[in-house]
């Protein structure tokens, strides 16, 4: 500037700033291409004010539904059924995507590796959490890698066996198997499923030995214990139940607390033989790790809203499916924990190798 006061602009390609100096004024204004600085700093601030909106205003577009395993079998059945009132309650698509892969590791790592802004979540069951501790190459942990956001449905197994094998009860097969160890096998879908653990399980707590036979899936196997080629299952009981009706298979008992209202007379296998003997099937939601909070309070407050649904509810209870929410996605993140840490102490006590 010069001494009279008067204003000397500069230019440059990019920017046109220019000082103006006013003796009468005590503040100097910036211009940039022509427009002062308190204009472009408001622009800023509403640009970042809808952001944060956006942001706020979860989900603002479509959300990918990740299911680890085929199209219909019960995880992929209540996640559809979920989302589709998520989507209707929302106003935004919740599109189910089915990514199978041996104990739902590839997808899990999948979503473990997408950006944690609630736009791609992941379906679970329990082989979520057995998974890292029977397979070195699972790439995830349950914990570290995920938020959790809620419970979606519980369901029991059931414990059935070939109507030739000589037993009415629980009590009658594990007296069964004393007297001929080493002779029973049972089949699982899996190293690490459900139907593997419930064995694993059964046996420790009941002081028997079985032979555990791998299958490519739960179906299969249910096919080989109606066909005699093995000894006995732990199998859903929405999809053992028409079988045991029909009398091809010979129910036991069910592997929850209580009784499942599909089959009203069965015992549980607690009340039956086992007292301590509990494995329950659940199902859930996840998120990638570091899920922003409020987008996980949303997230929670749908799958709660979806759960009181009455026509859901009444439509998967007639398939022995109990459709509930986590009372918050902190209370959920504790339970994962303590399965995590229970199956870890399975996998340990039955001296299962991680593959």
């Amino acid at each position: 500037m010069d001494r009279g006061g008067c204003c000397r602009s500069f230019y440059t390609d990019q920017v046109s700033p220019a000082l103006h100096y006013n003796p009468h004024m005590t503040r100097i204004q910036i211009k940039v291409r022509g427009f002062p600085l308190s204009v472009l700093l408001a622009t800023s601030l509403v640009a970042a004010s809808g952001f944060a909106q956006e942001r706020s205003a979860y989900p603002a577009r479509q959300v990918r539904v990740i299911v680890p395993l085929v199209a219909g079998g019960n995880l992929d059945l209540v996640t559809r059924a979920v989302a589709q009132k998520m989507a209707e309650n929302t106003g935004q698509q919740f599109i189910v995507e089915n990514r199978p892969s041996a104990s739902g590791i590839i997808a899990s790592q999948f979503v473990a590796k997408a950006p944690a802004d609630g736009y791609t979540i992941l379906a679970i069951a329990n082989t979520f959490a057995m998974a890292p501790n029977v397979v070195a190459a699972a790439g995830y942990h349950p914990i570290r890698d995920f938020t959790g956001v809620s419970l979606t449905a519980r369901l029991p197994h059931v414990l059935v066996v070939n109507p030739s094998l000589p037993v009415r009860t629980v009590k009658d097969l594990i007296a069964l198997a004393k007297r001929r160890p080493g002779e029973f096998t049972y089949g699982s879908a899996g190293a690490g499923s459900n139907g593997h653990v419930g064995g694993v399980l059964f046996s420790r707590l009941a002081g028997i030995e079985m032979l555990h036979v791998p299958y490519k899936g739960a179906a299969p196997a249910l096919i080989d214990v109606i066909g005699g080629q093995i000894t006995l299952m732990f199998d859903p009981i929405s999809t053992s139940v028409q079988h045991v009706k029909a009398g091809k298979l010979r129910a036991l008992g069910v592997t929850t607390r209580t009784r499942s209202p599909l089959l009203p007379e069965l015992p549980t296998i607690a009340e039956a033989a086992l007292p301590e003997f509990e494995a329950m099937v659940f199902n859930a939601l996840m998120a990638p790790a570091g899920l922003p909070r409020e987008v996980l309070s949303r997230l929670h407050s749908e799958v709660v809203q979806a759960a009181q649904s009455p026509e859901l509810r009444e439509r998967f209870l007639r398939q022995g499916v109990e459709i509930v929410a986590s009372d918050s996605a902190e209370q959920f993140a504790d339970f994962l924990k303590s399965e995590t840490a229970r199956y870890a102490r399975i996998a340990q006590d039955a001296g299962i190798k991680r593959e």
